[in-house]
């Protein structure tokens, strides 16, 4: 169940709700608005001030396994040069960042707060 969390963004405890104000992150001006809590199990998602200061470690592993992923298919798949290899990478990783950042957090509150199936009070 964490994973259906991680990848869509919804509230770690009840699964009901989009923790972002808008569930696109690549409507940039909006990446990091988020509801103060969850409307359905009241579930706050900024634990304490500067919580998601931790997502950065974890977005540092997501946008390695990123750029290995660029370098496989660039290098080792299409057998691309080196400087095509780096552009494929610096590339894949600005373009991926926003998702980088969301699935980051994602992931990091997921840490700390587990799904409770029955924290759905509807």
């Amino acid at each position: 169940m964490k994973a259906y969390s991680i990848l869509t963004g919804t509230c770690p405890k009840c699964h009901q709700e989009s923790m972002y104000k808008d569930k696109n992150p690549y409507h940039l001006g909006n990446l990091f608005e988020m509801h103060e809590r969850c409307s359905h199990c009241n579930t706050k998602y900024k634990i304490e001030p500067s919580f998601f200061f931790g997502a950065m470690y974890v977005s540092y592993s997501v946008g390695i396994a990123l750029a290995v992923a660029a370098f496989v298919i660039a290098f080792l798949i299409f057998g691309a040069s080196l400087i095509s290899t780096f552009i494929a990478i610096v590339a894949t990783l600005i373009i991926f960042l926003p998702f980088i950042v969301r699935v980051s957090r994602n992931i990091w509150i997921n840490f700390f707060i587990h799904y409770d199936p029955k924290a759905f009070n509807g």
